[in-house]
């Protein structure tokens, strides 16, 4: 089943991340509390889970920056993992990772970067996609850092995470670091990490 998302549920979780990244964005109105946004984000991803909604790669094309995460926290009964309170990421602290898809006949393969700015300072890192459009996952790998100060690069090299480039397509999914999507739009997407956060972004304009 292909994604076609709706507000019309109990919660209006979509009205509550639109004005989130409205907000953000200095377009209008004031952003929700943190606990209003990450309630909107667990009833989107029960959502897709009970639709068995899907989002194929290419929604996932383009630049997104980074408007609210949470963290996790574990619980000593049973090894539990537990949502952190969450918070928006500061104004002068600018987040965006971007996907492009390889060209070729594999439309599911691509490159992911990674690209922190704080003040004169930019930290990039990049590698290879793989996306499982059936569960909504997309497996990353960072094997180049670059970083800049002033604009001028003055680091530029490959990154050892132990998998070797050729062999990253071939690696099990439990090997690697991914996202699980459950929300895609054409303004933000959201996913949880393998670590169990939350993570919004919204679109580059």
């Amino acid at each position: 089943m292909t994604a076609n998302l709706t507000s019309k549920t109990p919660f209006d979780f979509v009205s509550v991340l639109s004005q989130a990244a409205a907000a953000y964005q200095g377009q209008r109105g004031t952003p929700p509390s943190a606990e209003i946004l990450v309630n909107a984000l667990l009833q989107a991803e029960k959502s897709t889970k009970q639709e068995r909604l899907t989002y194929p790669f290419e929604s996932l094309l383009g630049k997104w920056q980074l408007c609210f995460a949470t963290g996790t926290k574990k619980v000593r009964e049973r090894g539990t993992i537990v949502l952190g309170k969450g918070l928006y990421v500061p104004k002068f602290i600018k987040i965006h990772v971007s996907f492009n898809a390889t060209l070729g006949q594999d439309s599911n393969r691509g490159k992911i970067s990674n690209q922190v700015e704080f003040g004169p300072v930019l930290l990039n890192l990049t590698g290879p996609v793989q996306y499982l459009s059936k569960k909504n996952l997309l497996a990353f790998d960072f094997n180049q850092m670059l970083i800049s100060l002033f604009g001028r690069v003055v680091y530029n090299r490959p990154m050892g995470s132990g998998i070797q480039a050729e062999d990253f397509y071939n690696q099990s999914i439990t090997k690697l670091p991914f996202f699980g999507f459950f929300l895609v739009t054409e303004d933000f997407i959201a996913a949880r990490g393998r670590a169990g956060g939350l993570a919004f972004w919204i679109r580059e304009s």
